[in-house]
């Protein structure tokens, strides 16, 4: 797909650092203002109970850290605030709300260097290109400049999504399985004529360097997970309003952080997401005539193999649902580790898919070509019309918006299965395992995974016939993903023989290797991993089936 470059009108973000200072005013007088009127209504949201709140949190949070000559200074301050919580006026403690909310407001907002961003888009990706090939000469690098549109394949209906850009603001909502996923999406954002968004990150990951410079210069908003209080939530989720309200596209990951199964996300997290029924609310109330428009597009990002595979599988079997949460030692903190990921993986054509689905509104409507929003029978209907009491008029109702968005996910994560792209990588993975389950008659995976790796050897003839069936299996159920159109033409031994070399080219151990007849296991943690991303595809092994053979 050839590169369409994104006019200069709209990029939206490069006004950005020209409203950043009204964006936090905006920000800290719409949370400031909505906990007074909390506060009036009720003495469990008081001021005085806030701002407990957030002393407490932090002084448990800091208790817990390193203790750095900063943090005994902030332990300090949240300690003095605590102490004199009870002989403060009214006015000190609205000043002192304001003044963490402020505090939180700047420390979230991003920064927009459109410089940055023309060397991002115009070097970047050919340097990178440069870099993701094993070559061996100059003349092979220069054939490799600009090869980034095959190693990273974009697929879906991108014309559509371009005209619901033209007409309104677009949210962007990708799986997540890798830290590298922003800076694919970007680049797929760009080669296809779309808009740069505006994105939250972990502030754990602006502790590397080289990633640290460009996310901090390409919009991107720090997000600390640390912040357990209320009213951090409060400034976040009211910062992403004020962004789609004022028409910034926008990036939000709904399962929150990397999903460390595999497995595609089916719980996600709503809060952010909510905001986009916020945001069409405010701009509807503003609104005289014009529709607001805003597109909800989900996106499936698919690697043949994930760059901190190793690091997220032994996270979720180590904890198995209680996860450390925020990993700042895996893989991608080290720039050696992504350089030899990427020259062994992503130099490979097809390493990475993206996968646009059908663009939605704010509610989960489908829209038509045009960006219209669609009722259940195919008819055009005005979205405000969700937002209306009886009387006609636009007003806030947060039990009903929390309804919508609710809604709103689950749609999204219908649409995940159905566009998740199934690679060689997880076919076989799978199959390997329910051979293992015939051949051992151990159900239970997790039972599965305590016996030796040595111990399984699974036939290449039944591992063949198994990749063959479950191929079939993938294509009858449309809803649960899409075989990669690499595969297609492939027998089921190519697919077996391509995805071995593939499974030894970057992890410490390999993940499948062939001995004589039999295929072996050499990582059985890598092998669960990779099995998860089609885990939810119903299949049950046929035995005596001559697929594949």
């Amino acid at each position: 797909m050839d590169r369409r470059p994104v006019p200069e009108a709209k990029n939206r973000l490069a006004t950005f650092n020209d409203e950043r200072s009204s964006i936090v005013d905006d920000v800290t007088s719409r949370v400031v203002g909505g906990r007074l009127r909390l506060a009036e209504r009720s003495p469990d949201d008081s001021l005085e109970y806030v701002l407990n709140e957030v002393a407490f949190a932090e002084i448990q949070r800091l208790q817990k850290s390193s203790a750095t000559r900063e943090n005994k200074k902030r332990l300090a301050r949240w300690h003095d605030l605590a102490h004199k919580l009870g002989q403060m006026t009214e006015f000190d403690k609205r000043r002192e709300l304001e003044s963490i909310v402020r505090y939180h407001a700047q420390d979230i907002a991003g920064n927009f260097n459109p410089r940055v961003f023309r060397f991002a888009t115009d070097v970047l990706p050919p340097a990178l290109s440069f870099l993701l090939n094993p070559i061996s000469g100059l003349r092979e690098g220069v054939r490799a400049l600009g090869a980034m549109a095959e190693q990273i394949r974009i697929e879906g209906p991108i014309e559509q999504i371009q005209r619901c850009c033209e007409r309104g603001t677009l949210v962007v909502t990708p799986t997540h399985s890798s830290n590298l996923d922003s800076i694919v999406l970007g680049f797929a954002l760009d080669r296809v004529g779309l808009p740069p968004v505006t994105y939250g990150a972990g502030k754990n990951l602006f502790t590397n360097p080289f990633m640290s410079y460009f996310m901090e210069n390409l919009g991107a908003y720090r997000v600390d997970r640390r912040m357990q209080f209320g009213l951090y939530k409060d400034v976040l989720k009211e910062y992403s309003t004020v962004l789609l309200e004022r028409g910034y596209h926008s990036l939000f990951f709904p399962g929150g952080t990397r999903a460390r199964s595999n497995k595609v996300e089916t719980r996600l997290k709503l809060g952010l997401l909510g905001t986009t029924v916020s945001a069409m609310v405010n701009r509807s109330k503003a609104a005289s005539e014009e529709i607001p428009r805003i597109y909800v597009v989900p996106v499936t990002i698919n690697y043949r193999l994930v760059l901190e595979a190793e690091t997220l599988i032994a996270d979720y079997l180590e904890e198995t649902g209680k996860s450390r949460y925020i990993i700042e030692d895996d893989e991608f903190s080290r720039i050696g580790r992504i350089v030899e990921f990427a020259r062994k993986t992503l130099a490979h054509e097809g390493a990475a898919v993206l996968r646009f689905g059908a663009p939605l509104d704010a509610f989960g409507n489908k829209v038509d070509d045009e960006g219209e929003s669609l009722d259940n029978r195919g008819h055009v209907l005005d979205p405000r019309g969700y937002l209306r009491d009886a009387g006609g008029s636009v007003v806030r109702d947060a039990q009903r918006d929390s309804v919508y968005t609710r809604v709103l996910g689950g749609k999204l994560s219908a649409a995940y299965r159905r566009d998740t792209v199934l690679m060689g990588t997880h076919i076989v993975a799978r199959a390997c395992l329910e051979v293992a389950h015939a051949r051992t008659g151990i159900g239970d995976i997790l039972r599965l995974m305590r016996l030796s790796e040595s111990a399984l050897a699974v036939p290449v003839e039944d591992l063949t016939s198994a990749v063959g069936q479950l191929r079939e299996a993938i294509s009858k159920q449309p809803e649960n993903g899409i075989l990669d159109i690499a595969l297609k033409t492939l027998t089921p031994q190519e697919i077996v023989d391509q995805t071995l070399h593939f499974m030894s080219t970057y992890h410490a151990k390999r993940v499948l290797y062939q001995s004589g007849s039999h295929i072996r296991v050499g990582s059985m943690k890598l092998l669960y991993y990779y099995r998860n991303r089609c885990a939810h595809v119903r299949f049950h092994l046929n035995e005596n089936s001559e697929a594949g053979r």
